[in-house]
């Protein structure tokens, strides 16, 4: 029997492997939140999880500020803003090329699911902007986490800081917090240094919208699917 398919019986705990599938299994990407601010106590748990990330000589270069009411509001209006005015973009890591064959297909289908769900039909490009403008209006979050890396540590220090970030939503989840890691917001770096005053040395990886999930929004009625493992994995043994 393998691990995924032990059940605890009744009364009985959960194996670790069972948690940590069921916290990633349910974990999704959140596009609509409540206004509820999260506890200080429960934010303050999932940064030590967090903190808990491996990274490259345990050079732990992620550095992350953390918004709550009046500056989320003032971020808020300042990524809408950036994102009305049609400003071009000015990101500390390049933005992929191009998306091209499975991972295109991929991008396409969350793309058109996420679509389904609120009711944006295809080809009309007013809904289209409307629904990428719920990225800069952080879908409501009363919270948002930028992280950032240092620039010298150059391509290891951003994928460190991309385990960071999952390792932040994976101990959300398991505290009941919603997330959506956003890096929609790095495509104004240079406005996300200013407004924070981050130092010249710092790069912006992404941000991380959080709070509690507004159960009932259609945008959260829907959920993205997983590549088996034949499409990722190449065994050799012989």
């Amino acid at each position: 029997m393998m691990p995924s398919d032990r059940h605890p019986e009744a009364g009985a705990a959960e194996t670790d492997d069972a948690v940590f599938a069921r916290l990633l299994t349910a974990r999704h990407s959140c596009r609509a939140f409540t206004s509820d601010p999260v506890p200080r106590v429960t934010i303050e748990a999932i940064l030590a999880t967090a903190q808990k990330t491996a990274s490259w000589n345990n050079t732990q270069p992620w550095q992350v500020i953390v918004t709550g009411g009046a500056a989320t509001e003032r971020f808020r209006a300042l990524m809408v803003a950036a994102a009305q005015a049609g400003e071009p973009v000015q990101s500390d890591l390049p933005f992929p090329r191009e998306y091209r064959g499975v991972y295109l297909d991929r991008r396409r289908a969350c793309g058109f699911q996420l679509y389904d769900a609120v009711g944006v039909q295809r080809g009309d490009r007013q809904a289209y902007a409307r629904q990428s403008l719920r990225n800069y209006q952080l879908f409501d979050a009363p919270h948002v986490a930028i992280v950032t890396s240092d620039e010298a540590l150059g391509p290891y220090g951003a994928v460190d800081c991309g385990a960071y970030v999952t390792n932040f939503m994976t101990a959300a989840q398991s505290l009941g917090v919603a997330t959506i890691a956003q890096a929609a917001l790095a495509v104004h770096a240079d406005k996300i240094r200013a407004h924070f005053s981050i130092s010249p040395d710092r790069q912006v990886v992404c941000g991380i919208s959080f709070g509690f999930a507004d159960q009932a929004a259609p945008a959260n009625q829907y959920r993205t699917t997983r590549a088996g493992l034949g499409e990722v994995v190449q065994w050799l043994e012989d």
